[in-house]
């Protein structure tokens, strides 16, 4: 089996697997860096022992690419760029500007789409960071083992304004394993300490967590309470399954009425931000 790429082995490795996030603004258009440098950001988020740091470049979150190197300047650990990459020079732009992770969001794309980008990504010794919020997208990854595939718990279509649903997480755990990934990872409205520790105690091998970090008072005080929820926490003999979320075959859901189906491919994923954003049509 061919060695998990460096993004994913630190990841695997870490004694506190959060991926700590820099965003200019949340999705409301809030400030979250309130006069600090993203550079600075990071620089914090590794001496208070981040294994790994992502960085928002897209405009949808007031970023720009000038963030990417600022922060994969400043910092030792593995980054992740987050933005709507859909073409194969975007990628090789994120292994110059010194990425160890790139962001796949399977909404925007096709499958063939979503699986020749993430060749592309190992090619380049980057870790596809594959986010999904249906079972179905995560099936099918070349190199599945040199994946992350990242459960979004946040609502794309409606510009992640929403306050998150973490009961996808739960639900999609078994179809993200079946997948492949060595590390299934929870994504978005990861809220405190204690909803952190939790999903690690479901088995989430790691979490993202950007707002909730930007704006908490001391961030080695909001580690400390993560650290003291985690040695607590209890593993829960099972993880509900909502009858409304996207499950595998093997997962049975309680009897009721057939959820509506899947938006065809005719029908807009995404609203005209974020597709304007991508910036050109899928490779």
């Amino acid at each position: 089996m061919t060695q998990p790429l460096p993004f994913l082995s630190t990841l695997l490795g870490a004694e506190r697997p959060l991926i700590m996030e820099v965003k200019a603004r949340d999705a409301q258009g809030g400030n979250l860096l309130r006069g600090r440098a993203p550079g600075d950001l990071a620089a914090a988020y590794e001496r208070s022992g981040a294994p790994c740091v992502s960085v928002v470049t897209g405009r949808w979150f007031g970023g720009s690419a000038a963030m990417l190197t600022e922060v994969t300047t400043r910092v030792r650990v593995p980054v992740l760029l987050k933005d709507f990459v859909t073409r194969r020079d975007q990628i090789a732009a994120a292994a110059s500007a010194g990425a160890s992770a790139v962001l796949l969001t399977a909404a925007l794309l096709p499958p063939e789409s979503l699986h020749g980008l993430a060749r592309e990504c190992q090619e380049y010794g980057l870790t596809p960071f594959v986010e999904i919020t249906r079972a179905e997208e995560a099936v099918g990854l070349p190199d599945p083992h040199r994946c992350v595939i990242a459960v979004n718990n946040k609502n794309i279509a409606a510009r992640e304004r929403d306050a998150g649903d973490l009961d996808r997480s739960r639900a999609l755990l078994p179809a993200v394993r079946a997948a492949g990934t060595l590390c299934p990872v929870s994504a978005g409205a990861v809220s405190g300490p204690e909803v952190a520790a939790g999903l690690l105690a479901e088995g989430y091998a790691a979490l993202l967590v950007g707002t909730a970090l930007l704006r908490a008072p001391s961030v080695e005080a909001w580690l400390r309470e993560f650290d003291a929820c985690r040695a607590r926490a209890v593993v829960p003999e099972t993880i509900p399954v909502p009858a409304t979320a996207s499950v595998p075959p093997s997962v049975t859901v309680p009897a009721g009425p057939a959820p509506a189906p899947p938006p065809t491919l005719e029908e807009p994923l995404l609203p005209a931000g974020p597709v304007a954003e991508a910036e050109g049509a899928p490779v």
